[in-house]
């Protein structure tokens, strides 16, 4: 059993930057992989940046390419992402999602095994 914690969310103004943080408890923390979704109100979560079990490897959403950065720290037992240059459009909870191994589509919510409450981010313009 895996269970996730976010943290970190708040409002802020466009071209601001946050951190997002996810604690993971269990002791397979390693075994996962791990990525952020968010859902806006009245659309479906999608996926917005991973990272493999390894952490070797890193995947974004087009929307997020180059401002937003998923990293993980294994002896924490936490994923975060650094989220810059943030937009009006930006604004969604964030939840936190582990995969367990590799995954075939990082983007398919039913690919995650485990998902944290969210955290909600605003960005007002």
């Amino acid at each position: 059993q895996v269970q996730l914690v976010e943290s970190g969310g708040g409002l802020v103004q466009a071209g601001d930057s946050l951190r997002l943080s996810c604690a993971s408890s269990g002791r397979t923390f390693g075994s996962y992989a791990m990525s952020w979704f968010r859902q806006a109100p009245g659309k479906e979560r999608e996926f917005a940046a991973g990272i493999t079990w390894t952490g070797g490897r890193t995947y974004y959403a087009d929307s997020v390419k180059g401002r937003f950065t998923i990293s993980r720290d294994f002896a924490k037992n936490t994923v975060y992402l650094q989220m810059n240059s943030l937009k009006p459009e930006d604004t969604a909870v964030y939840y936190c999602a582990a995969g367990y191994g590799g995954l075939q589509d990082w983007s398919r919510v039913t690919d995650y095994d485990y998902w944290g409450q969210g955290t909600q981010v605003t960005v007002s313009s």
